[in-house]
């Protein structure tokens, strides 16, 4: 996975040396929260642009008993209605993620989930200029992630609780994107 990571970003890097406007951005809003949300955004035509963003958590728990580390991975692609970096913008993505979290409908349960997915979906933004360097963007999205886990017990319990042969599968329509990235333009 690492190696992936990093020829993505090797990528995104090469491809962006090509064109004439790259940010690198980071959430504050889920900085607050200790959760790193960092993306690379490049121009790649007239009114277009693509980001690749990487979001984790390396929380054990909030709480000491709900688990919450994931890992998501997100190229997206971005279509400006003003101009690239400036005003409102629509886009679609497919990503990635690894997890071990408690969904939030067993929030009151023993009960939490290890596994990995993918998400299609859309974002919906706008981007406000600070001046030469620096944007601010603010987004939400969402769309269908599915889900491929193993169910266990966070209380000690042995075993699984879900009774898959494999991996129990779950797919939601879910909002689960957004934050205000303060942007920096590289060149």
């Amino acid at each position: 996975m690492k190696k992936t990571v990093i020829a993505l970003l090797l990528f995104c890097s090469f491809f962006s040396t090509l064109q004439s406007q790259t940010y690198i951005k980071a959430n504050v809003l889920t900085a607050l929260v200790l959760i790193p949300d960092i993306g690379i955004e490049t121009s790649i035509g007239e009114k277009t642009t693509f980001q690749f963003d990487v979001m984790a958590s390396f929380w054990n728990s909030f709480d000491g008993k709900h688990p919450m580390k994931f890992y998501t991975f997100t190229p997206e692609v971005r279509y400006h209605f003003k101009e690239k970096y400036n005003g409102f913008y629509v886009g679609a993505h497919i990503g990635a993620d690894k997890y071990q979290l408690q969904k939030w409908n067993y929030w009151e349960s023993n009960q939490y989930e290890d596994g990995f997915g993918y998400r299609l979906g859309a974002t919906i933004g706008y981007n406000v200029k600070l001046n030469e360097k620096f944007n601010l963007d603010c987004f939400v999205g969402g769309g269908w992630h599915q889900g491929f886990y193993h169910g266990y017990y966070n209380d000690g319990t042995p075993g699984r609780y879900d009774r898959a042969q494999n991996y129990n599968k779950s797919g939601e329509w879910l909002p689960y994107r957004g934050g205000i990235m303060l942007s920096y333009k590289l060149n």
